[in-house]
């Protein structure tokens, strides 16, 4: 009794200890997120995609904060990502969403803002703006907006791609865009600024290399609802090896999963809370090839 009443005491401040990095790590990505919007995109009208780029059109055109009006624009989504998703799925989101609105207003009468070349100010704003979105993204936040819409409607029409669904609606945006400046080239530059943001989110989140990847290996009694859990949630594919204890000789299954980088935090926070006693091994992965893995890691 003692030994769970222990080991109970150890989740919980391993739990409260992530949590805190969790939330430290999205508090520095909402403010260079901010960064990115108060000194280089929106002083030159440039619309980074998603509710930050109709926040920065809403600015250009009505002088609204593009801060609140990210806020503002996003509750609704939160309430439809509540119905379909439950209240739990957007405690992060929330919070992620709330920081980037205040990081952008706050940060507004202080910083100040580049108005010389326009390319420049597109390469440094995706730039940092990729930085403060992996940030973000690595420990399991999301700054709401597009990333509810892809979700929602991908849980209906499973055949349509999240990923395909974002690009939809940046090109929504990007029309819009061209409507509101009245010019080719603010189009030509937001592009510019959300293919560098991309890029670096990718960087971030997968390393150089496309076919980055970590193998894990999971010893545990729960090894159905951890494979489910890792199948369902991770989407991601399970193996399970037979093994067996050399002092205790007990029969063991061995959960093995390839994963990306980012999805390793989210897969043992999960896992401990299924089984705090599971043994998990980490290793990278020398080569991964096939589905959802492309080329060999450097």
């Amino acid at each position: 009794m003692k030994s769970q009443i222990n080991n109970s005491k150890r989740v919980f401040h391993s739990n409260i200890h992530t949590t805190v990095i969790d939330y430290a790590i999205i508090a520095c990505g909402a403010f260079v997120y901010g960064v990115s919007v108060v000194m280089f995109t929106s002083p030159n009208n440039i619309a980074p995609g998603g509710m930050t780029g109709v926040a920065t059109m809403l600015n250009y055109l009505f002088g609204l904060p593009i801060g609140a009006m990210i806020f503002v624009m996003n509750i609704p989504l939160f309430i439809w990502g509540a119905v379909e998703n439950g209240v739990s799925f957007l405690t992060k989101t929330v919070i992620g969403t709330a920081l980037v609105s205040v990081s952008i207003d706050l940060l507004t009468p202080f910083l100040p803002v580049y108005t010389g070349d326009s390319l420049l100010a597109s390469i440094f704003g995706g730039l940092l703006n990729g930085v403060g979105l992996g940030f973000i993204f690595f420990r399991g936040g999301s700054t709401g907006g597009t990333d509810i819409v892809a979700l929602n409607i991908h849980k209906h029409f499973s055949h349509i791609s999240t990923g395909n669904i974002i690009l939809l609606t940046d090109i929504l945006i990007l029309i819009i865009v061209f409507i509101v400046y009245g010019s080719l080239e603010s189009v030509l530059y937001a592009l510019t600024a959300i293919f560098v943001s991309i890029k670096m989110i990718d960087t971030i989140s997968y390393g150089t290399s496309r076919g980055n990847g970590k193998l894990i290996f999971i010893v545990t009694s729960n090894y159905r609802a951890i494979s489910a859990l890792i199948l369902n949630s991770i989407e991601r594919g399970v193996t399970l090896l037979e093994g067996e204890g050399a002092y205790s000789g007990e029969k063991k299954k061995i959960v093995m999963c390839a994963v990306r980088p980012q999805q390793v935090h989210k897969i043992t926070t999960a896992v401990h809370k299924i089984d705090s006693r599971a043994f998990i091994i980490v290793t990278t992965a020398g080569a991964i090839s096939g589905e959802g893995f492309i080329g060999k890691i450097s």
